[in-house]
């Protein structure tokens, strides 16, 4: 299986990090506690929110900053928190795998 993934990802058929890796990483980072990826918990579906950000040049780096400071109004009234335990990198994997949902 690990040789099929290698030559897949030499190929350049399949990402070095899988989509799984990436909802393993939400659910470390304990994203999954507000967010689903397909229906409103108390923060918006990952699914809704790559549609709100489909298109947008500065959509990656906007939702890096929320995922990592915080942010509120853009989604009603409930505010999402900081994230001090997820750094940068991993707040790129995480914007990245969100805005890949379609």
């Amino acid at each position: 299986m690990k040789a099929l993934v290698a030559a897949t990802v030499a190929l350049g058929l399949l990402s070095a990090a899988p989509a799984f890796a990436s909802a393993d990483l939400a659910k470390a980072k304990n994203c999954l506690a507000c967010h689903t990826v397909d229906k409103k918990l108390v923060g918006p579906a990952y699914k809704d929110v790559a549609a709100k950000y489909a298109g947008q040049a500065d959509a990656e780096a906007k939702l890096i900053e929320k995922v990592m400071k915080g942010g509120k109004g853009a989604w009603g009234p409930v505010p999402m928190p900081p994230n001090p335990q997820v750094n940068a990198e991993e707040a790129k994997q995480l914007v990245d795998w969100v805005l890949s949902l379609k």
